[in-house]
């Protein structure tokens, strides 16, 4: 409308009409407030917004056709038979569905080449990508067809296979799907993991307050729709812990508690302890390569290390870990198992530092390595330090593996180019990164080493290497490169 097409807009329910009508209208006039349009481009767009009595109104001249209706198949089949009655055999038929496979939508039409996924997220007008969904039947112009459509409204379009989930909530399920996984088994607690999320990986919002924002319900359902259309895939499993937090109505802000709770009498989020050991212990780090980051880092602050080639008998041990244990690295090194924990290389430059602590920790080494760590020196504001239990890889380690390999096995299956896989979940997920440009961050060879290492210390097929990561650490590729294909590749 605002890009010069003309719209009809049509409900079962009439009233939805003149209230969208008079919500379209009252955009407008706050954009003519804003000055982002001019009050005669305003009415001249409100003019092409034509409200119709009936969705099964005749149209001679309508080229194309979205739908949003309930996410039900019957429901979406029986208003596409009808539409295909009264429009012309050259209108294209959009379907915005979610969830649903736009091929058994366009089964039961007469001619199922017409009709494509076209799916918008919301709110529209900020979440400025779609995805463009052609189904196993659909005529090769419909998708260039709707690309140039999409894109001269001032969105980005992206074409993704029709697959469950499509592009964007497919590639969501890496972080949600561990984070859920880390919470089972107690790793940290939901606002623990959020801060990590938040201040190691920089994401605008943690798993579980994302959650809490769009609906555990509507979460858990996507979790197991992309599991189950994926045949049951050991990288989606989903959690335990869903059903139960689903049947319970602990749904998130909706509902007033989900994994927060919300509402004016809330509790807010549990402060974190205070800093309160010695910061002057000194600290010895073995190994080399991640260990001379951390060393490096320590350095930076000003805190005390222990040169010798043992830890010394004050000293407390910082292990660096990537993709494999403190504990294990304890019996590996025999070092002291009391005073011992590990620490996450990824949070060593962030303002939240993660330390991984053992059952055999002793409570005084727990609390004199959190101090340390804490220090700041000339940094501009205080650092934070998460104690978390001792795990593969440490959370934001597993949680940057899911998204990497999830993204991943999206490209390799060849659902969307790696372009549009980044394009779609930096826009639709607002991550920093797009998650193949975010293990090129890293390295693709180094995210090789944290997947074989997850998956060879855990055992979990969930971590096992994907072929895309394998192939472009072996052979010096980024993440976000297609490279070669042969022939009859699609993307």
């Amino acid at each position: 409308m605002t890009a010069g097409h003309t719209v009809e807009l049509a409900d079962a329910r009439p009233d939805s009409v003149d209230e969208a009508v008079g919500f379209v209208t009252g955009m407008l006039g706050r954009a003519v407030e804003k000055g982002r349009t001019s009050a005669e481009d305003a009415a001249a767009a409100a003019e092409r917004l034509v409200p119709l009595r009936s969705p099964l109104a005749p149209g001679g001249g309508v080229d194309l056709v979205v739908e949003a209706v309930l996410e039900d198949l019957a429901v979406k089949t029986e208003l596409f038979t009808g539409l295909e009655k009264v429009l012309p055999a050259s209108a294209v038929f959009a379907t915005n569905t979610s969830s649903l496979s736009v091929t058994r939508i366009a089964a039961g039409l007469a001619d199922p080449t017409r009709l494509a996924g076209l799916h918008f997220f919301n709110p529209v007008p900020l979440m400025r990508i779609a995805e463009v969904i052609p189904g196993a039947a659909t005529r090769p112009a419909v998708v260039p067809f709707l690309v140039d459509l999409v894109e001269k409204s001032g969105h980005r379009a992206v074409v993704v296979a029709d697959t469950p989930g499509f592009l964007v909530n497919h590639a969501g399920r890496g972080l949600i799907t561990e984070a859920l996984a880390l919470l089972e088994e107690d790793v940290a607690d939901a606002a623990g993991i959020d801060r990590i999320a938040r201040d190691v990986l920089g994401l605008r919002m943690g798993p579980f307050e994302l959650t809490d924002l769009t609906g555990l319900d509507v979460t858990a359902s996507v979790i197991d729709t992309v599991w189950k259309g994926f045949r049951h895939s050991e990288r989606l499993r989903p959690s335990y812990l869903t059903p139960n937090r689903v049947a319970a109505g602990l749904h998130g802000r909706k509902t007033g508690r989900g994994f927060y709770d919300y509402g004016p009498d809330a509790p807010g989020t549990p402060a974190e302890p205070p800093v309160t050991g010695d910061a002057s212990r000194p600290v010895h780090v073995p190994g080399d390569a991640d260990a001379h980051d951390v060393r490096r880092a320590l350095r930076a602050v000003g805190a005390v290390l222990d040169e010798g080639a043992r830890p010394g008998e004050r000293a407390v041990v910082l292990v660096p870990v990537w993709g494999t244990t403190v504990a294990a690295a304890v019996a590996e090194l025999g070092l002291p198992a009391g005073r011992t924990l590990g620490v996450d290389p990824l949070s060593l430059d962030t303002r939240r530092r993660v330390l991984a602590m053992t059952p055999a920790c002793d409570t005084d080494a727990v609390r004199d390595a959190r101090a340390v760590l804490a220090r700041s020196g000339d940094a501009p504001m205080p650092v934070s330090v998460s104690v978390v239990r001792d795990t593969a890889g440490s959370v934001a380690q597993r949680l940057l593996a899911s998204i990497v390999s999830v993204a991943a096995s999206i490209a390799e299956r060849a659902i969307a180019a790696p372009t549009d896989i980044d394009l779609a979940v930096t826009t639709g997920l607002g991550y920093p990164h797009g998650p193949l440009a975010w293990g090129d961050r890293t390295g693709a060879a180094r995210m090789l080493a944290l997947h074989r290492a997850l998956y060879g210390t855990t055992g979990d097929p969930r971590y096992r290497p994907t072929r895309w990561v394998t192939e472009r650490a072996q052979l010096g590729l980024p993440l976000t490169e297609a490279g070669a294909a042969p022939p009859h590749a699609a993307v």
